[in-house]
């Protein structure tokens, strides 16, 4: 098969175009620096210039395929400049899937994500939960219009599948979930919120979810490709149990949800994790995801938490020289 993929040079893309390579598959992606995705090059990726904002710099490598993974997204919390949410994510998945619909592309699977229903209250939520309200981050409300878009293209007639993955972990981690389990390791990370709990699945876990919605998905469905619900300081507290690092000290999320609110006016001037919306959304949220429907209808099977993450611990560890 051939598929054109966006988002290649990311965590989730990288893996996926190695895991379709590796089956033997063509694979297109449009990349906006061919000269710093030399690895994608030898890996047997046709890549191409082009950006998800830009419609038409996709058009040749969209052209021809027999699927699209749209992976691309904009992923940052707490950060002053917050104008990418709305152009890669919003109007990015709208250029994808336009382009998908006028070449008459005979299927697509979309990476949405669980966050789309912002704070669950504790609850683990299937694909029938609606989420009505504010949402807590930008990075969420973005990705909930962008999942509407893709809904509203699917009951246009478009062949597409949407999968909605949790907190994703494994080696070469590129987001803030690697950051705090360094900082951890390091000795940097003094507090945990207490409550704060997210839905964790392996990398490759979360790519053969992608790989089995193209292969088994319902055209018009979603699928939550989340792994376990586990609280955040459960998650540290195995990683001190395999390092022999104490464990943080840990804050109630009261005290961090009054402090989202006191420093707003200082967001300016704060580092990332501290702003009020930083602060918000590890203020005793949970982002909880059931997977049964994936389980059921995709074979999806992903590792238990006391085995991947125990192996990404010594990973980093390793990198550390631990």
């Amino acid at each position: 098969m051939k598929y054109f993929v966006t988002g290649a040079t990311g965590f989730v893309g990288g893996v996926l175009v190695k895991k379709l390579r590796e089956a033997g598959h063509e694979v297109h992606a449009s990349v906006r620096d061919v000269n710093k995705a030399e690895n994608l090059k030898g890996l047997g990726v046709k890549l191409f210039k082009g950006d998800v904002t830009d419609k038409e710099s996709m058009r040749e490598a969209m052209t021809g395929v027999d699927g699209v993974y749209h992976v691309a997204g904009w992923y940052k919390v707490g950060v002053k400049d917050k104008t990418p949410g709305e152009k890669v994510n919003v109007q990015g998945t709208r250029n994808v899937l336009e382009l998908m619909q006028e070449l008459k592309i005979p299927k697509g699977v979309y990476t949405s994500t669980v966050a789309v229903n912002s704070d669950t209250k504790g609850k683990i939520v299937d694909e029938n939960y609606r989420f009505t309200g504010k949402h807590i981050s930008e990075y969420d409300r973005t990705k909930a219009a962008a999942h509407e878009i893709a809904n509203e293209f699917i009951a246009n007639g478009l062949p597409l599948v949407i999968v909605q993955p949790g907190i994703i972990y494994g080696p070469d981690d590129t987001s803030s979930v690697r950051e705090g389990l360094i900082d951890f390791l390091k000795g940097n990370l003094p507090i945990a919120p207490s409550q704060t709990g997210y839905s964790w699945a392996h990398i490759d876990d979360v790519v053969e979810g992608h790989i089995l919605a193209m292969e088994k998905g319902k055209i018009g469905e979603s699928y939550i490709i989340c792994g376990e619900a586990y609280k955040f300081l459960d998650i540290i507290k195995l990683a001190g149990q395999i390092s022999g690092k104490p464990a943080p000290m840990i804050v109630s999320y009261k005290i961090l949800k009054i402090m989202s609110i006191l420093v707003t006016p200082f967001d300016a001037f704060l580092p990332d994790s501290y702003t009020s919306e930083g602060l918000r959304v590890v203020a005793g949220i949970t982002y909880y995801g059931d997977n049964s429907k994936a389980k059921r209808e995709l074979g999806y099977n992903p590792r238990p938490v006391s085995e991947g993450w125990v192996e990404t611990v010594k990973h980093e560890m390793k990198l550390l020289g631990m």
